[in-house]
């Protein structure tokens, strides 16, 4: 038996049940045209529908949002959590703040989060949550208020062996207390039901810097894997957020040039290179002063181009950390004319579809954010462990865990994406991830 199911045919009918949800689209069309040949040979998932099925999440859950201003106004949003397939294990996924949040973009993070953590080898499902909520601008008393009324609808549907939910975009460690504190304030435990804590609570080491290492790690590993290296290289990197700062370290670490960083507004060009004094001017600038970029460019005197992506710069290697779709057609050009060798995404699906594709004709190794971007992830998956066993890893022990979590997705990548000598690290994450989510779900029957 053959599956008859074609690619067009597959996207229409998805298409057609979610209407408008572009970013959902897209993320399921990135998966099923490496997924469908796949399994067009494999009676049990066609008779199972599996794809069918693990395209549509197991349950969605919006809420109002009450809250109550410093100035006595009250205000209302809306609060999310897509718990889409917790087949391999409870709903892992992080929690985003930003007020253009909606259920489409919800939906392909949660959709892309049960691949990414699949390919961990972790026994985690994919979910996703947050509310269109913009904490720019607001008091931390505002903030406070906002995530405790927030947990106090979401604190139901959520559970060590149920949900755990993690920080994201808008969502650090300031709200992940909050939130903890009103989520043990209403269930009167003390659990690991949400990850990114602090260390003096139940948090792990590294965890903050985790995607950021872990994007480094599996760039690494795809160069080692054809002969070649970090050391020497240059590096672009978008962004200046967490994953952007904390892969623009390990960069250097690794003994790498990195000559760009970005926000909303523009990009900084710094041809001697981001050094460790550079980087934590940036640090204080994104996460104490709430500054712009620019103001990196005026401290240095280096080029700022406003308005701009740093795409445009000649570089070896990049790094999108910004937001998802940074990288257009015209941008994908720009890094192939520059002879840039190989993308790992540090965002979730910062490179469009058009993008992809060329990156593959061009012969650009391409590490996708379900592969490249999981370190985040797998210590959360790892800060879970320690909170069940009420015990606490060195950073030295985090750090090696999560290199030998990144070489495992890295060998899956290269199991299911060889083809004839050269990795397709898109279709090995796709299929590797697949796979286990799968045979869980043909094991449980129609459920």
């Amino acid at each position: 038996m053959t599956c008859s199911l074609h690619l067009n045919d597959f996207m229409n009918g998805l298409v057609r049940r979610n209407p408008g949800e572009t970013e959902f689209h897209q993320a399921v069309h990135e998966v099923a045209r490496d997924v469908l040949p796949f399994i067009q040979t494999r009676p049990v998932y066609c008779e199972n529908r599996i794809l069918e099925r693990m395209t549509e999440p197991d349950r969605i859950i919006i809420f109002r949002v009450s809250w109550e201003d410093d100035h006595g106004n009250i205000r209302a949003n809306r609060g999310y959590r897509v718990q889409f397939n917790n087949s391999i294990g409870p709903y892992k996924g992080g929690l985003r703040f930003d007020k253009g949040l909606n259920l489409s973009i919800l939906k392909f993070l949660g959709f892309e989060q049960t691949f990414k953590n699949s390919l961990t080898g972790l026994p985690l499902g994919g979910g996703k949550g947050g509310s269109d909520f913009n904490p720019k601008g607001k008091s931390d008393r505002e903030i406070m208020r906002f995530c405790q009324s927030f947990m106090t609808e979401l604190w139901r549907h959520i559970g060590p062996d149920t949900d755990i939910p993690a920080g994201d975009i808008g969502v650090g460690s300031r709200e992940v207390s909050y939130m903890y504190g009103q989520y043990k304030r209403l269930s009167n435990t003390f659990t690991g039901t949400l990850t990114g804590k602090g260390i003096a609570y139940g948090g792990s080491m590294i965890r903050t810097e985790a995607t950021g290492y872990g994007c480094v790690y599996m760039m690494d590993h795809i160069l080692n894997h054809h002969g070649n290296g970090l050391e020497w290289k240059t590096a672009l990197v978008s962004g200046s957020g967490n994953v952007a700062q904390y892969t623009i370290e390990k960069l250097i670490d690794s003994g790498v040039k990195v000559l760009t960083a970005s926000d909303s507004s523009g990009f900084i060009y710094d041809k001697d290179g981001i050094d460790r004094e550079k980087l934590a001017y940036i640090k204080d600038l994104k996460n104490n002063r709430r500054g712009r970029i620019a103001e990196y460019a005026e401290e240095f005197g280096v080029e700022y181009h406003e308005g701009k992506k740093p795409w445009i710069i000649p570089g070896d290697l990049a790094f999108p950390c910004a937001t998802q779709n940074e990288i257009l057609l015209s941008d994908a050009k720009a890094l192939v004319a520059n002879g840039c060798m190989a993308v790992a995404e540090g965002a979730n699906m910062p490179v469009h579809q058009d993008g992809v594709d060329l990156f593959d004709v061009a012969k650009i190794y391409f590490a996708p954010a379900k592969a490249a971007n999981a370190g985040g992830v797998a210590v959360s998956g790892l800060e879970m462990s320690q909170n069940s066993m009420r015990l606490s890893w060195t950073r030295e022990e985090i750090d090696e865990k999560l290199k030998k979590i990144m070489k495992h997705i890295h060998d899956m990548c290269v199991e299911y994406g060889m083809e004839n000598s050269r990795v397709n690290y898109r279709k090995g994450a796709n299929i590797g991830g697949f796979i286990k989510v799968a045979d869980a779900m043909v094991a449980f029957g129609n459920c």
